[in-house]
């Protein structure tokens, strides 16, 4: 199955760390990944992607121009990568950040309010996780333990204490999506 994923926030928001952790757990579970990053003119606070391709067969192209799936953590996220999930896609949006709206029906949209998770789990730092696992829930992409195993590997050796806190934002989002799934189904 060929996966190729958009993560689209404001620098800082650790658009590049989930970007990193899918890509060094689909490497983990033997799966052909790319990572291909974009900055915009700003630092911190401008907007930051990443292409990530997650693969059985060899990736011809590390560009992601119709994703499978996206992440935005933010309204201009939102606004511009939306209308570029392939039809039968999944949408993570950070509801916390970006208003209900109705949008396309032939995809399925998430909307997940990661940052008030995350400020409920005791830092706002760890709501690209909540959509991470949110991701993970609506695309079989890799397994949970699988970027969990990872997470040492990819996360600062300063940051090791917030390990358990980054699982645990994991599993919420992941459970989220499961949950909504369930519901509707």
């Amino acid at each position: 199955m060929d996966h190729e994923i958009i993560m689209a926030g404001f620098g800082g928001q650790g658009i590049m760390l989930i970007g990193t952790l899918l890509t060094y757990a689909g490497k983990e579970e033997g799966k052909a990944v790319s990572w291909l990053p974009s900055y915009g003119p700003e630092m911190r606070g401008g907007t930051a992607n990443c292409a990530v391709c997650v693969s059985d067969d060899a990736i011809a192209s590390p560009v992601v121009v119709e994703p499978t799936a996206a992440v935005v953590m933010n309204r201009p996220s939102y606004d511009k990568f939306k209308n570029m999930v392939q039809p039968g896609g999944a949408l993570i949006v950070n509801s916390s950040l970006v208003p209900d709206e109705d949008i396309r029906g032939d995809i399925e949209v998430y909307r997940i309010p990661a940052n008030d998770i995350a400020r409920e789990l005791g830092s706002d730092r760890v709501a690209n996780m909540v959509c991470l696992g949110a991701l993970l829930g609506a695309r079989e992409i890799v397994k949970v333990e699988t970027v969990i195993s990872v997470l040492p590997k990819v996360i600062s050796q300063r940051h090791h204490s917030l390990l358990p806190l980054n699982e645990e934002a994991l599993w919420r989002g992941y459970r989220l999506v499961k949950e909504e799934m369930a519901r509707t189904s």
